[in-house]
């Protein structure tokens, strides 16, 4: 099973300093939420966000909602060999049902999420999205897998053949991916990974990323083959 995590997640509800800004008041207002209830988003927010440390970076619910739709709408989950997590700066955990399906309307996603953050579990009745407090070293211990990758742009080149080298279908993969916009991980990967790799010369987005994980996945053992052979 590969188990994909979007690891350092720009994904948060708006911190204390900013809550009683103005618009911040309004939006909470109309939307009958606490401030800091909300979900931080830059492309609302962004003016006020100056304000915040690593500005350029957090605020980015956009991100994590198009790596879940891709993840979650691909054969290896429809063939339940995947298992997503989501892993916030704030070390928070998002553990994610392989049977979710999540909106494709931002909007409603953003609520979602907002109230995955007041509760804990949604929806109430069977919980497909779970929220807890973790580290990125958690997940990856609890996982224990047979080899654990990350995907950076700042390290060496890698051999396609050889990302899976003594690996077998059966076997616990662990692969992590970057869920924010650009810079490194804030969690220190390098003590997680058994290998860091870079498959692309150039930086490029998280959903590309994450597809791609899920492609060499499928590719190297031949998912989409053994579906139609059931």
């Amino acid at each position: 099973m590969l188990h994909l995590i979007l690891a350092d997640s720009e994904l948060e509800t708006v911190p204390p300093e900013i809550s009683s800004e103005k618009s911040i008041r309004w939006k909470a207002q109309r939307r009958g939420r606490k401030p800091t209830e909300l979900i931080l988003d830059s492309n609302y927010d962004h003016r006020i966000m100056r304000k915040l440390p690593d500005s350029e970076r957090r605020g980015r619910p956009d991100i994590i909602h198009v790596c879940m739709l891709a993840a979650l709408d691909s054969p290896l989950n429809r063939e339940d060999l995947l298992k997503l997590y989501i892993h916030t700066r704030n070390d928070k955990i998002i553990d994610v049902a392989s049977e979710t399906r999540i909106p494709r309307s931002y909007n409603r996603f953003i609520g979602l999420i907002e109230q995955l953050f007041l509760t804990g579990e949604v929806p109430p009745e069977g919980p497909l999205l779970r929220l807890r407090d973790g580290t990125l070293r958690g997940i990856v211990e609890e996982i224990n897998p047979e080899k654990a990758i990350t995907f950076s742009s700042r390290e060496q080149e890698f051999r396609r053949e050889s990302l899976f080298d003594e690996v077998k279908k059966e076997d616990d993969v662990c692969i992590i991916v970057g869920g924010f916009p650009h810079g490194d991980f804030l969690s220190r990967v390098g003590e997680l990974s058994d290998e860091i790799v870079r498959i692309y010369p150039e930086e490029f987005e998280a959903l590309t990323a994450v597809t791609h994980a899920i492609h060499f996945y499928e590719d190297e053992f031949e998912v989409l083959k053994g579906s139609f052979n059931k």
